[in-house]
């Protein structure tokens, strides 16, 4: 890593959500699963670089659509340098 933060947004089923500090274009969040990680588009879902589990894959995409709008929020957080905000996980829908 080159010094830029990389918060840890979301956490659920063994899947790590993090988001850098001022990345590139365009607006994507990168999962970690144990030895894998790959970055997803926020607007899509879809897997973008890396490479991911076929079941992780599918618990990152059905967690982007559901919070797509927290997403794009903390792209533009993200993209001026502000804290980041935590995002439920899908792990924590269940309790609401």
């Amino acid at each position: 890593m080159d010094g830029t933060q990389m918060p840890t947004i979301s956490y659920f089923y063994g899947i790590y959500i993090r988001m850098y500090l001022k990345d590139h274009a365009p607006p994507h969040f990168h999962a970690v699963y144990g030895e894998y990680e790959a970055y997803f588009s926020i607007e899509t879902g879809a897997l973008i670089q890396g490479k991911m589990p076929k079941r992780a894959r599918r618990l990152v995409l059905d967690w982007s659509k559901l919070h797509r709008d927290a997403l794009m929020q903390n792209w533009a957080r993200s993209q001026s340098g502000q804290m980041l905000e935590r995002v439920p996980g899908l792990d924590a829908e269940q309790g609401d």
